[in-house]
């Protein structure tokens, strides 16, 4: 008879090397634990090879065609512009190849972390099965991210429809491309392909895009993507598919040569050893978790898509750190409330904290700047757009950027909020100038100077005024 295989015993055991499982390795491992991470497919998941590094490598060269098209109004003649699309695959290829020796497994290895290339289900409370083999482990972190998903529409599953996923595969642009999602992911995909040269209709059930986004934001991008050429059909929902149709509820439907699905995703927890474990899903499908990101098992914690939070690859690696670390030290770290999120089409959308529809249910002070009044955006030529802050008496607690590099921007916004800090503090901070980051600080000023209007201050300073000037007089006089 065999002898059974030895079980070996880890401190933590990561399923999953996207950014969640990642940067929960790295950090587990630079706390001294003994750390093992399993992935089953490639190490640097989603964002490394099917969404955030691709779609922005995409997003740059169609920018770029977009750029010398318009030119001409800087007084700058391109001539026609033509694009390689065999050579826009290069550079993505390029992109991700430069990018992948960061999260491969032989930087994971150099950093203290013993890597598996296999599968891993959960056996027990605290056992687990490792490419066949068993393992005891201390603590594991589930991080196995989220598919995209497709709605059980008739005839979809007949034309090898397009995902975030599969869409990397394309090797020739599409004549015609209808996305089905007008979310992040549908506007900044359909706006690309449409700057490449595609003909793209976006469809979505809502009548606008980017629908969780402040209104205003989403009209500059639902014009912006008409501007680019892309047909919005919004306000209808995909019925039946046939070769080369999409039908629309209404009687109407839309012709295509490919079909990209943009609509959601959904967690991936099937074949983990769920319930063996005792970890417990909750009524979306995702992982359980508590406010430190331990499931209902006390010896697993979860972290990134896998929970059902918003699919951020930034709040992902916050997620994955923050639980490697409760995981090896008994700690009980939370999460930020404050998430910044950016759409990256053109123009950019960056949000974060209360929204300006939120603020003015609550009663709170909206301060918006268009860019309009902004220099650097008069001076490029890109003047729509504007910056709105949030205020809650003084202290910063939400905004909305659109425009140019607004992801940028959001940055200092976000740090203001989560440090509780003032219109005053952002006012009285110097800033580079010409920047689009102005319009922040015009939007901050803006509140100081509505709050020095109010009379009951206004008088106290012109008192202050004129006593001081009083003052000056004597000492004048006595001189």
């Amino acid at each position: 008879m065999p002898k059974p295989p030895t079980s070996e015993t880890v401190d933590l055991l990561v399923v999953g090397g996207g950014t969640a499982g990642l940067v929960g390795a790295h950090t587990a491992a630079t706390l001294g634990a003994r750390t093992m991470l399993v992935e089953q497919d490639r190490t640097g998941g989603d964002c490394l090879w099917t969404g955030c590094v691709p779609s922005k490598a995409v997003l740059a060269a169609a920018t770029a065609a977009a750029d010398a098209r318009a030119a001409g109004r800087l007084g700058v003649d391109t001539g026609k512009v033509t694009v390689d699309f065999a050579r826009v695959r290069a550079h993505v290829a390029e992109a991700i190849a430069t990018i992948q020796p960061q999260d491969s497994p032989e930087a994971l290895t150099a950093a203290g972390v013993r890597v598996v290339l296999g599968r891993a289900a959960l056996t027990g409370p605290d056992t687990a099965l490792v490419d066949g083999r068993p393992v005891r482990f201390r603590a594991a972190l589930l991080a196995t991210g989220a598919a995209p998903l497709v709605p059980p529409i008739e005839g979809i599953d007949t034309v090898d429809a397009l995902t975030s996923e599969t869409l990397w595969d394309l090797e020739e642009l599409p004549r015609r491309l209808v996305v089905l999602g007008g979310g992040p992911i549908g506007c900044e995909l359909g706006q690309a392909f449409a700057r490449l040269g595609s003909e793209v209709t976006v469809v979505d059930g809502l009548d606008r895009v980017l629908g969780p986004e402040d209104a205003d934001a989403a009209a500059l991008v639902a014009a912006a993507l008409r501007r680019d050429g892309v047909q919005l059909r919004l306000g209808a929902e995909g019925t039946r598919v046939e070769p080369g149709l999409l039908h629309l509820d209404g009687g109407s439907s839309v012709p295509f040569d490919r079909l990209l699905v943009a609509v959601g995703r959904r967690p991936r927890t099937s074949d983990l050893g769920l319930a063996a474990a005792g970890v417990e899903l909750d009524e979306h499908g995702a992982v359980a978790v508590d406010g430190s990101l331990r499931t209902s098992n006390p010896r697993v914690w979860a972290a990134g898509d896998v929970t059902g939070t918003p699919f951020f690859t930034h709040l992902s690696g916050m997620h994955g750190s923050i639980a490697a670390g409760n995981a090896v030290l008994g700690l009980r770290r939370t999460v930020d409330p404050v998430v910044p999120r950016v759409t990256y089409t053109s123009p950019e959308v960056a949000s974060v904290g209360v929204s300006p529809a939120e603020a003015r249910e609550r009663g709170l002070t909206v301060r918006r700047v268009e860019h309009a009044t902004v220099d650097r955006a008069v001076a490029e030529g890109g003047t729509d757009g504007f910056t709105s802050l949030v205020v809650d008496g003084r202290r910063l607690v939400g905004g909305v950027v659109v425009g140019p590099r607004a992801g940028e921007t959001l940055g200092e916004l976000t740090l203001a909020i989560r440090k509780g800090l003032t219109t005053s503090d952002l006012a009285g901070t110097t800033h580079a100038y010409p920047t689009y980051n102005d319009a922040l600080v015009d939007a901050a000023v803006e509140d100081l100077r509505a709050r020095l209007a109010d009379p009951l201050i206004s008088g106290a300073l012109r008192a202050a005024v004129w006593v001081r000037g009083r003052l000056r007089g004597t000492q004048r006089s006595e001189r």
